[in-house]
């Protein structure tokens, strides 16, 4: 899933709401609904990366056995 703000985002936004605007809604609650679509699909989450960088400069981390 697209990061909130980016392009490929606010293109997949515009396509939902478009497909919602049938629905008679105000502009408020058009918007409302379409972002609550979008981040509340668990799939559609930032995935958090714990790799190596996520631990500081290699020159400032710990030894293995220091930890």
């Amino acid at each position: 899933m697209p990061r909130p703000g980016s392009n490929a985002y606010d293109k997949k936004r515009a396509r939902l709401r478009k497909d919602m605007e049938h629905k008679g809604l105000s502009e408020q609650e058009l918007s409302k609904r379409v972002n609550k679509k979008l981040q509340s699909d668990a799939d559609k989450q930032p995935r958090k990366v714990g790799g190596d960088r996520a631990e500081g400069p290699k020159s400032e981390r710990p030894r293995r056995g220091e930890r």
